[in-house]
């Protein structure tokens, strides 16, 4: 099955924000808010996730007279659109009024620097290099601000963390991501729908299944169509092995961080054996070019037979090193405490992925707005924890991992009972808009698409890893500059994708 219809709801500019207001307070969760350029006209739209599926609820936007284009900023009622504001203001150039802090996010904006206003069929700028320094928010005795990045040691993306701190402690920081930004919503535009698969599948490298899916969800719902058996089990697959691979290197991290050699290197040597796995399945250890619209583009290239009993004997193995892991007690004493996300503030924000479900927050895209083969499998109980800490993340992981093999182990004796080989349905696209979604490892995957004569107009790819990064300010409670790769491992998150 396709992800559903969208609802869309366009409203005048007083009552949108009334409206969105009230939607929330009836248990919608925010899932993005972003804004769209036809010609000279511009609409708002904010994205509401509920356990049936998306609302969208749109409001056109016009010009006051110097030009400007504004609307009652959301942030002071809705936390959790305070990145979305900023970057919106990136992007499109629109003035959230009341927002209390519109630092540049995505781009290092200089005055009178043309913005990109993603929809609108022109070239976006050059965007210069700034060397401008970061804002200081805290003041007193032998406080200095320390930056770290955006280039660091190892291979880690490009990231920009100013510490704000008297010494050991991290009592503030501020975050700069615009180092990674590729302009990713203006590479969308004007592409055909199978072109732009190609775009969705880079949004995030490491999870190019789950962009691909939630695009194509996106296309297939405004299509009307619904794939064979076999093509959504398919894709099951390929999203599962993707949520190993990303949870080992989630491992590979924190082992990292703690100087455990051996760790490092055994988990390393899972993951990779996990993306040779899936090279050997596709042809790509990333999974890219195998989702298609309206289904996937080639049998796989092993048996499911053969599948199962390979991906049974890494489990086998990654258990092993799992149990002594999580019995070293120099790993565990850094972990234990480190990098507490309140509860409640992961309801209320709407956390997502494990970073979510760490702090007992459940929202798995696979259960409850269920894609693909997911409604054709055994169900699944989501891996939860209340303690809030790096090991509660961690521990989701874990589950999620042991997860991730049931659901594949279970997609291959169902692809050797399916007697339908289809691969794929012919999809005709069809002009309007859709949203699409997908669990990606880090979490929710949402794309909002406006297709116009044949082609994307707008496409609008929200990572989990965008909306949970705000939250890394957060989650700093006593914790020290030692912790901070520990904390930063156990969020598991992708910069290019909160870069957009």
């Amino acid at each position: 099955m396709t992800t559903a219809a969208t609802r869309e709801l366009l409203l005048p500019l007083p009552q949108w924000r009334a409206e969105v207001l009230d939607r929330l307070r009836g248990g919608a969760r925010f899932g993005g808010m972003y804004c769209t350029h036809q010609d000279e006209d511009a609409q708002m739209r904010a994205l509401l996730v509920t356990r049936m599926g998306v609302e969208c609820i749109s409001a056109e936007l016009a010009p006051e007279p110097d030009g400007e284009l504004t609307y009652p900023s959301l942030t002071p009622d809705v936390p959790a659109a305070f990145w979305y504001e900023r970057a919106l203001r990136d992007l499109s150039g629109v003035m959230p009024l009341g927002h209390p802090r519109l630092d540049p996010l995505l781009l290092p904006w200089e005055p009178g620097q043309q913005r990109p206003r993603p929809g609108r069929r022109e070239p976006a700028g050059e965007v210069p290099a700034s060397d401008r320094q970061g804002p200081v928010d805290v003041s007193g005795h032998g406080v200095f601000t320390l930056p770290l990045g955006p280039v660091r040691s190892g291979v880690y993306e490009s990231i920009e963390f100013l510490i704000e701190t008297p010494g050991e402690d991290v009592p503030h920081f501020n975050i700069r991501p615009h180092y990674k930004h590729r302009g990713i919503a203006k590479r969308f535009e004007g592409l055909g729908v199978d072109d732009a698969v190609l775009i969705a599948e880079r949004v995030e490298g490491i999870s190019s299944v789950a962009h691909a899916l939630a695009f194509a969800h996106a296309v297939e719902s405004l299509s009307d169509v619904e794939l064979p058996p076999r093509a959504g089990l398919l894709r099951v697959i390929h999203a599962e092995l993707e949520r190993i691979a990303n949870h080992l290197d989630v491992v590979v991290r924190l082992c990292d961080a703690a100087g455990l050699a051996v760790g490092n290197a055994r988990f390393g040597w899972h993951k990779e054996a996990v993306m040779r796995l899936v090279s050997q399945l596709c042809g790509n250890r990333f999974g890219r070019s195998v989702v298609r619209i309206g289904g996937v583009a080639a049998p796989p290239r092993m048996s499911p037979a053969t599948l199962h009993a390979t991906i049974d004997l890494a489990a086998q193995r990654i258990r092993a090193d799992r149990r002594a892991l999580m019995e070293s007690p120099s790993f565990l004493d850094r972990i234990r405490g480190t990098g507490r996300l309140d509860a409640k503030l992961a309801a209320s924000h709407g956390a997502l992925g494990p970073v979510g479900r760490g702090s007992g927050f459940d929202d798995d895209a696979r259960l409850h707005r269920a894609y693909d083969g997911y409604s054709e499998l055994p169900g699944f109980e989501p891996a939860m924890s209340a303690d809030c800490d790096a090991m509660a993340r961690l521990r989701v992981r874990w589950a999620e991992i042991d997860t991730a093999v049931a659901l594949v182990q279970h997609a291959c004796q169902r692809l050797g009972d399916t007697a339908d080989h289809d691969l794929a349905v012919p999809v005709e696209p069809r002009d309007g808009f859709a949203t699409g979604w997908a669990e990606s490892p880090q979490g929710e995957v949402l794309y909002g698409l406006e297709v116009r004569e044949g082609r994307v107009g707008r496409c609008f790819a929200r990572s989990a890893s965008l909306h949970n990064m705000v939250l890394f300010h957060d989650v700093f409670h006593g914790d020290v500059f030692t912790d901070f790769p520990f904390i930063e491992a156990s969020f598991g998150l992708c910069y290019a994708g909160v870069a957009m």
